[in-house]
């Protein structure tokens, strides 16, 4: 084994997978502790809210011992006994808000969709604090904005401009002053109802006009952050301009379909940046490779046990796991020579997981 870690957030399967691939000894803390993130980790520590994370993080180290620490969604700032492999909270906070990210992006004359005065409609309208997407809409008129404060009372928001195209992004790794972009990755969002902006898979690699100038971006904007180890640039690209979106300064949930598409280890390469050292060559494509995230149409309780399905799920739940309708339930996967073949692969997977969704 090379070392102990401890991987803390909101969700941590992908990237203890990672890390396990890569020949660390693995404890986690997360909100789901699926099934098959007991394959990956010695321990694990399971939390119901965010506030408590903190007290997670210190029963499971009073049992284990560990070499460094690694921050996922929801804890990239938390600041705690350990050695830290990632973004240092001072650089990592202005990245957590979005004004603050767009003001980065502002000064630094990357292209970015332009804040909008509430009177102006239609508006992308977005929390300036989570990940995932799940709570944007694009808000027509006075009324529906009225209606989205009520349903997110008190909460800071972004109003920008609408920009109609493409969801993207590209995972790079950075060192806190040079990046290297690894893979650019198409996005799928879910597409319809309040989560309708809500990320739910991603298809790597990711083909279009502007991928190299969306690549070079995404390298300046990486290396400009002053983050360290992987870091994922958000865009929407239309008529060929990559609208910068968001920087998430931690592993992403593209971490799946990047290294089934390049049968590269991304764990490895975070310990590498925040060592100071990127690789040596960018890995080399291998096939196409689609996620899908799955969502309970309704209130239901998953009886089977899926892991017979292990070859293409992951984020297994226990059997008997109840889930409430627009929970998040199973990723599943497709891979193939081309984009297409990936996606009809992905097809006939869904098909046989929703027998078990009914």
């Amino acid at each position: 084994m090379k070392g102990g870690v401890l991987i803390a957030g909101f969700s941590t399967r992908h990237v203890a997978q990672s890390a396990f691939q890569a020949g660390y000894e693995v404890c986690t803390v997360d909100h789901f502790s699926d099934q098959d993130l007991a394959w990956y980790t010695k321990d694990r520590e399971k939390f119901e809210d965010l506030a408590d994370l903190p007290g997670a993080i210190e029963r499971i180290c009073k049992r284990n011992s560990f070499d460094f620490f690694v921050p996922t969604s929801g804890a990239e700032d938390l600041v705690i006994p350990l050695p830290r492999y990632g973004t240092l909270p001072e650089i990592i906070t202005p990245f957590l808000d979005k004004l603050d990210t767009q003001h980065f992006f502002q000064e630094n004359d990357i292209p970015v969709p332009r804040i909008l005065p509430e009177n102006l409609f239609p508006a992308m309208v977005k929390p300036c604090r989570g990940a995932g997407g799940w709570r944007n809409a694009i808000i027509k008129n006075e009324s529906a904005m009225a209606a989205w404060t009520s349903l997110y009372p008190g909460i800071p928001y972004l109003r920008q401009e609408v920009i109609e195209g493409t969801p993207a992004s590209v995972c790079c790794v950075a060192t806190g002053n040079d990046a290297m972009a690894i893979a650019a990755n198409g996005q799928i969002l879910r597409g319809k109802g309040e989560s309708a902006y809500g990320f739910s898979g991603s298809i790597t690699p990711f083909s279009h006009p502007a991928l190299n100038r969306m690549i070079a971006l995404a390298e300046r904007i990486a290396a400009l952050s002053g983050c360290c180890g992987t870091i994922g640039i958000d865009f929407v690209v239309s008529n060929e301009i990559p609208f910068a979106i968001e920087v998430n300064p931690r592993f992403q949930g593209t971490v799946d379909t990047v290294e089934m598409a390049y049968g590269c280890n991304l764990f490895d390469y975070h310990v590498g940046a925040c060592a100071g050292s990127l690789p040596t060559t960018k890995p080399s494509f291998r096939k196409f490779a689609v996620r899908s995230i799955l969502f309970a149409e309704r209130d239901l309780t998953i009886r089977a046990d899926l892991k017979h399905l292990k070859n293409f799920v992951a984020d297994i739940p226990w059997p008997d796991t109840f889930f409430e309708e627009e929970q998040a339930i199973v990723s599943v996967y497709g891979w193939g020579e081309t984009r297409d073949t990936a996606l009809n692969m992905l097809d006939k997977h869904i098909t046989t997981v929703r027998q078990y969704m009914r």
